[in-house]
């Protein structure tokens, strides 16, 4: 888990500068779409690997995905060589890196299957800290220590990490008792809806701070890189306070709180007041004005472009409103991933959970795919108002889901009267 959230990390605050130097004619839609090629061939790959974990050892689909996104790490490493349709070859690139990344749903049933049920919340944070972490070196490694112009070394850096080690367990037979389909269901459209929120928010900050901050693309992945580096280090201390919380007041209520502080985390991002973010008028200016810049290396326009009508319209965000959002998603969002995959390997019992948790890692990659796509569409059409706020409608919706079948989100030990919750 550590290593494949390194790998992913490393290109994501990147990526939108590499496209853009790749390929002149890729814009913001086309970004959502390689973003969400990774989490599409997730989706494909998890329940496979899922199903080959249940049935063979789990060794053998760890070492084929790995294959596989060393393979794809390094194709994306020398997307930008071809001379013609670079950013279709990092469109595939990364849906090959993300087809290798399914083996996550064969660590999760692992972790599932070791560990006793009170044994499991506290495994399932730790594993979230180890991606945590490697979400904070990741792009320590990518972004703020490197220029921009070597932004397609992050995919030969990746290559050295792809190397992972397990230890077999034996399987237990299915039990007799069935599980609550209608818990699992909802685990699955919860995790979605959490999933969903953050692809959201990691696709949409570098064009977003791009726009609305004037920050050249070098800034942008810059103070992303930070910024993300910072999240990493918060998602590691909620991670602590989750396992300290869950063995309190149980895991649903950190679930459920966790849902209200990312509404807030988006609330809050919503644009208000009388300032208006800087206008990126360059393109307007003559023929001799725009070759006279461009041959300038050193010039690059900012602001929000000209043809994104709604920047004309939108308050600004401003960069305390951003930073304020950051920190709470960066609280709310920790805490939800972790309380949907314990609270849904719980609710699965003791059969062996690799297909199950095929299905969950599914909904969170398809999640992940439709997110940059809906958010690069919705964003570049109408702006960050129409975005978060939908954004915001979705949580809501989540946290009323959750209401109405908190009764039904318990272990299957408890709910078959082995245990008493």
């Amino acid at each position: 888990m550590f290593l494949s959230s390194v790998g992913f990390t490393i290109v994501i605050t990147s990526l939108w500068p590499y496209l853009e130097k790749s390929d002149d004619s890729a814009d913001a839609t086309f970004l959502g779409w390689v973003v969400a090629a990774y989490s599409l061939g997730q989706m494909v790959a998890s329940p496979l690997f899922g199903l080959w974990s249940n049935y063979r050892r789990r060794r053998e689909p760890l070492v084929c995905s790995i294959f596989i996104n060393l393979s794809a790490n390094i194709y994306y490493a020398y997307a930008s060589l071809p001379s013609t349709g670079d950013k279709y070859h990092i469109l595939i690139s990364r849906a090959f890196v993300g087809f290798g990344a399914g083996n996550v749903a064969v660590v999760r049933s692992y972790v599932a299957g070791a560990t006793s049920l009170k044994e499991r919340t506290n495994a399932m944070a730790n594993m979230s800290a180890c991606q945590a972490l490697g979400f904070i070196l990741g792009p320590a490694n990518g972004c703020p220590f490197h220029r921009e112009h070597r932004v397609d070394d992050d995919g030969r850096r990746i290559q050295a990490i792809n190397y992972l080690s397990e230890d077999e367990v034996d399987l237990i037979e299915d039990p007799e008792e069935t599980i609550d389909q209608v818990a699992a269901y909802t685990s699955n459209v919860l995790f979605f809806i959490v999933m969903f929120i953050f692809a959201v928010f990691e696709t949409i900050a570098t064009p977003l701070s791009m726009d609305m901050f004037a920050w050249t693309r070098r800034e942008a992945v810059f103070y992303n890189g930070i910024i993300i580096c910072c999240i990493g280090f918060e998602s590691i201390l909620v991670f602590l306070a989750v396992k300290v919380a869950a063995q309190r007041v149980g895991d649903r209520p950190v679930l459920l709180a966790g849902l209200a502080i990312i509404f807030c985390g988006f609330f809050i991002l919503l644009p208000w007041g009388n300032h208006y973010p800087k206008i990126q008028w360059a393109d307007l200016k003559n023929n001799s004005l725009v070759s006279q810049l461009s041959s300038n290396s050193s010039f690059e326009s900012t602001g929000c472009p000209y043809d994104q009508t709604w920047c004309q319209y939108t308050p600004a965000i401003h960069l305390a409103q951003y930073i304020t959002s950051d920190f709470l998603i960066g609280v709310g969002y920790p805490a939800c991933n972790v309380m949907s995959y314990t609270l849904y390997s719980k609710i699965l019992g003791p059969k062996p959970q690799g297909v199950y948790m095929g299905w969950l890692t599914a909904s969170g990659s398809g999640a992940r795919t439709l997110g940059p796509v809906f958010v690069s569409h919705v964003y570049t059409l109408l702006g960050p108002r129409w975005a978060f706020t939908i954004i915001c409608i979705m949580v809501a919706a989540a946290i009323v889901l959750l209401s109405f079948v908190y009764h039904r989100l318990i272990a299957f030990s408890v709910r078959h009267g082995r245990t008493i919750e």
